[in-house]
């Protein structure tokens, strides 16, 4: 809703959504080598865990606000 009307929206979008994507490629990435090693790997699932309840609960207001930014 906030790129939908300029001309470079892409990089925008990018740039917007880089930031909320960096966290759990780094968490993924350790539980990954963590688990590769033979080490527990509990601490990283849990906080993937942790982001994963916590965007499943905000994208429904987040989609919302967007929808309603669009229509006006």
């Amino acid at each position: 809703a906030l790129t939908a009307g300029l001309r470079r929206g892409g990089v925008l979008l990018g740039i917007l959504v880089l930031p909320l994507s960096v966290p759990v490629l780094i968490f993924a990435t350790a539980a990954m080598d963590a688990a590769s090693m033979h080490l527990p790997a509990d601490g990283y699932l849990a906080v993937l865990g942790a982001l994963l309840a916590g965007s499943a609960t905000l994208s429904p207001f987040a989609t919302a606000a967007a929808l309603r930014i669009s229509t006006q």
